[in-house]
């Protein structure tokens, strides 16, 4: 049987059964069961009254027809199994429609939780935004309110000035108006004085004139009488002494005793000087030392007492070096304390290498972490001393050898007067100074230890370079220096000033730690001297402003030109270089060796 029969008995003549594919999107809801008769029958008759009865005879001609057919059964079971595996079909599809509503269902549970999830960051985000702001502002109220006070803090203390002031004017005014009362009082006493006075003396002139000729007759007759009395006592004693030999001879070994006492004394005190001065005071080779003299010590007892106590420095306290150059450093602090606790043999040092780079302040830092005194001389001094040179010499290490508690000699520019004897620009005073000075440094010594300072090392005697057992080399400051360098002086010559109310300095609104970072990075090539005095030039530009604000902008043109000035020194010391090359021994820029070259002969450096 055919779609066609089926179609004829379920929809009418000639129509076809359709093959229907459910969508799950598209799936219709379930029907609902059919109508009874029950129900048909309790309807409104309004609903039936346009029924058309046609469909039901066509349904039953073709019902009629189907049964007078011989595979009537076969079309009847056909179309009931068409029948059911449309039905499973429409099972299966109604099964995958509830699936996909799972599933829609799902996702739409996990989209909703990633709404809410990028809801709750959003919130936390906006939160924190909040937080944020809310914390700007109320560091901004924070400063306008220190604004405020220290506006208010002036106001205060302008007012104060004007009131002192005032005061200050009506104590003048009226100190001025009593001494003007007092001073008018005092005249016209002393008119009146001066008028009773003169009115009294010509009244008693008479008598006056009487007295002041009898008091010179007195004073006369006195006067003469005196002068015949010493001439008769002097004449009879004059007489006596030369008729008398005992006493011209006692008289004449008297003299000569006298004599011979003050020759004695005046030699003796000058002995005693010369020790003295040998012993306790400072040599005229030594521009600074932290050793007191006698009258020093008279002078200052409580600074002196504060030394004697006083503890051990740091020996690197102020002083910024390279990681490895402040390890070898502080073993040498090390080793030197411990040599004068234990009173040892000191070791010599040369230090070498650009100025500026901290031999000086090491030094002294050194000197003061071991508990020692320094005393610091220049090789230039030795020079204009010519003869003098070798007699100050000796008595420099008389001066040091005196020393208690041990003296570090610090000989900057040692170069100056410790160079090569075979040159022929050195003259014959100055050969017998530096012969003075190796025979005192001849062998080392428990009393003073000696470091030395050049910039150009090679210079030195090699007898000097014998004498020495350290030799570390001062490098230009790097990048991790330099922005140590500059911290430090920052906060020593600006923020430190910045902070005490007492000072004018103020700083404008700037990052202050970049900034110094910045500044490290453009003064490449600057020793820590010319970083020191760039801080100065800071405060000094603070200091000038209107209102006493340092800025940044002028902190950047103070650098700027810091650099341009640096990059003119070094354009200098290129011109000037093959004039220094030629003043070697040999004249030759062969034999002149550069500080890093010098510092590789040493293994140590």
């Amino acid at each position: 049987m055919d779609n066609s029969i089926l179609g004829k008995f379920f929809g009418g003549k000639g129509a076809e059964i359709p093959d229907v594919t459910l969508d799950p999107s598209k799936i219709p809801p379930p029907p609902t069961p059919p109508e009874t008769s029950k129900d048909v029958k309790n309807k409104p008759g309004d609903k039936w009254s346009n029924f058309d009865p046609t469909g039901l005879e066509r349904a039953a001609k073709a019902a009629r027809e189907l049964d007078k057919s011989a595979n009537a059964k076969e079309a009847l079971d056909l179309a009931k199994m068409q029948e059911s595996s449309r039905q499973v079909e429409f099972q299966s599809k109604l099964k995958e429609y509830e699936i996909g509503l799972e599933q829609m269902k799902v996702e739409q549970i996990k989209q909703q939780g990633e709404e809410r999830r990028k809801n709750l960051s959003q919130d936390a985000k906006i939160k924190k935004e909040q937080a944020e702001y809310q914390d700007i502002l109320a560091r901004r109220r924070y400063d306008d309110q220190l604004k405020q006070q220290a506006a208010m803090n002036e106001d205060n203390l302008r007012r104060q000035e004007e009131s002192v002031q005032k005061q200050e004017a009506m104590r003048r005014s009226t100190l001025e108006h009593e001494m003007k009362l007092r001073r008018e009082n005092e005249v016209a006493r002393a008119e009146a004085e001066a008028i009773a006075r003169a009115k009294a003396d010509r009244e008693n002139k008479d008598i006056r004139r009487e007295e002041i000729k009898l008091k010179f007759a007195e004073r006369r007759q006195t006067a003469l009488e005196s002068i015949r009395a010493a001439g008769t006592v002097i004449g009879d004693g004059a007489k006596a002494f030369l008729t008398d030999w005992d006493k011209i001879t006692s008289a004449a070994f008297g003299i000569t005793l006298f004599a011979a006492g003050i020759y004695t004394s005046k030699n003796a005190i000058g002995v005693t000087a010369r020790y003295v001065e040998a012993r306790l005071g400072k040599p005229s080779l030594v521009r600074d030392t932290s050793r007191f003299t006698f009258l020093e010590t008279l002078k200052h007892p409580i600074i002196t007492t504060r030394r004697l106590f006083s503890k051990p420095e740091n020996a690197l306290r102020g002083v910024v070096l390279k990681p490895t150059l402040e390890e070898r450093v502080r073993d040498i602090a090390i080793a030197t304390r411990n040599t004068k606790r234990n009173k040892g043999v000191y070791r010599n040092i040369l230090l070498h290498g650009p100025p500026g780079t901290g031999k000086t302040l090491f030094s002294k830092k050194l000197a003061m972490h071991s508990g020692m005194d320094f005393a610091i001389m220049t090789g230039g001094d030795v020079a204009p001393m010519g003869r003098e040179g070798v007699t100050a010499t000796h008595k420099l290490f008389d001066w040091a050898n005196s020393s208690r508690r041990g003296l570090l000699l610090f000989v900057d520019e040692a170069d100056a007067f410790l160079r090569k004897r075979s040159t022929e620009k050195i003259s014959e005073d100055l050969r017998a100074t530096l012969n003075a000075f190796l025979y005192r440094t001849g062998d080392q010594s428990n009393k003073f230890m000696m470091v030395l300072a050049s910039n150009q090392p090679e210079q030195l005697d090699w007898a000097i370079n014998d004498r020495l057992d350290e030799i570390v080399e001062f490098d230009l400051p790097r990048m991790e220096e330099r922005e140590r360098l500059v911290r430090l002086y920052f906060d020593k010559y600006v923020l430190e000033p910045a902070m005490d109310s007492k000072q004018r300095l103020k700083l404008g609104d700037f990052d202050f730690g970049s900034k110094c970072s910045e500044i490290a990075r453009k003064t490449e090539g600057m020793s820590g001297r010319e970083i020191s005095k760039l801080a100065v030039a800071w405060q000094a530009l603070g200091y000038a402003s209107t209102d006493g604000t340092l800025t940044e902008q002028m902190m950047d043109e103070r650098v700027d030109e810091a650099i341009a000035q640096h990059q003119l020194k070094m354009d200098w010391l290129k011109h000037h270089t093959p004039d220094t090359a030629g003043a070697t021994e040999e004249g030759s820029s062969d034999n002149v060796l550069s500080t890093k070259s010098a510092s590789i002969i040493h293994p140590t450096s």
